[in-house]
């Protein structure tokens, strides 16, 4: 079975040395996987690096003028290179360590966004550092950042968050999954391009992983998205006395639950939505929302939420 894994920041850590251990253990789960007979494409997410990269740059710049900041899109570039490292290096060394034959490649992934989104009129992201409310405004004057208030502990710049449109590299990413390798790509949600008279520029958005993972497995034909997350199972009324945890989902029923406001924005949110989007798309689509330690699990049908389409 084909299957695009989207991890979530669960699996990296939040600095580059505990990424590097941590991720040993997300390639164990992930070989469990591929030595039961699964074919696997993997996302993963970036916030805390590519944040952590952004403002290095930026501290940086602030006390040798020489170097400058970090545009965001090559910020995001850099997440994918170091994450994609550590995960193929934990990934090569675990497939060796069973003596499976598979080669690992990380695929530095730009995906096309649409300019017209209306996530440009209203960008929500946060990024970066905490500032107070006059270098908040110095920066929007000096820079043209837009800046917002964030939770009562100071302002922060804030970027477009725009639907995935099309994966450049798609055609790359085919070739190589034909040819059996295990592919990393659209780390982060991809480096967010536009295409303007058939160029790509790069522009300063965050694309959510999760709808990153469901254009890709659209592209790739993959049988199922498994979405991978802090808990076991989607929950209604999640972390209240009344909580419910869900085995299977219909895509009215989902359609329902997010309309009604039981996922949180940020959370549980996208990835519903994406799972819903990838099984609207084709009949025999699957998607499944777990845990990655409970992946294996998930898949023999024991744990996890099934979305799925019966119309």
């Amino acid at each position: 079975m084909k299957i695009v894994v989207a991890l979530g920041g669960n699996a990296l850590g939040s600095n580059p040395l505990a990424q590097k251990e941590l991720v040993k253990k997300t390639a164990v789960s992930l070989v469990n996987l591929i030595a039961a007979g699964q074919q696997l494409i993997i996302v993963h997410g970036n916030g805390p690096q590519v944040g952590m990269i952004k403002l290095a740059f930026q501290n940086q710049s602030l006390i040798d003028k020489s170097i400058p900041e970090m545009p965001f899109p090559e910020c995001g570039a850099m997440s994918q290179g170091y994450i994609g490292y550590h995960l193929q290096n934990a990934l090569k060394n675990e497939l060796n360590k069973r003596k499976i034959k598979q080669e690992v490649s990380t695929v530095i992934t730009q995906v096309i966004v649409d300019p017209a989104d209306p996530a440009f009129k209203q960008p929500s992201k946060p990024i970066g550092a905490f500032y107070s409310q006059q270098e908040a405004a110095n920066l929007k004057a000096e820079k043209g950042y837009q800046m917002r208030e964030d939770a009562g502990r100071g302002y922060r710049r804030v970027v477009a968050s725009p639907q995935p449109v099309d994966i450049v590299e798609k055609e790359i990413i085919k070739k190589l999954i034909t040819s059996q390798q295990l592919v990393i790509t659209c780390g982060g949600g991809g480096i967010p391009v536009i295409k303007e008279n058939n160029i790509l520029k790069g522009t300063a958005a965050v694309i959510d992983k999760d709808f990153a993972s469901e254009k890709l497995a659209e592209l790739v034909a993959a049988d199922l998205l498994l979405i991978l997350t802090a808990v076991d199972k989607v929950a209604l009324n999640f972390g209240k006395p009344d909580q419910k945890w869900l085995d299977q989902l219909t895509i009215k029923e989902a359609e329902q639950y997010i309309k009604s406001g039981h996922f949180a924005p940020g959370s549980m949110l996208p990835k519903v939505k994406a799972a819903v989007q990838f099984v609207k798309h084709k009949k025999n689509n699957r998607a499944l929302i777990t845990s990655l330690a409970k992946a294996e699990q998930a898949l023999a049908g024991k744990t996890g939420t099934s979305i799925i389409n019966n119309n």
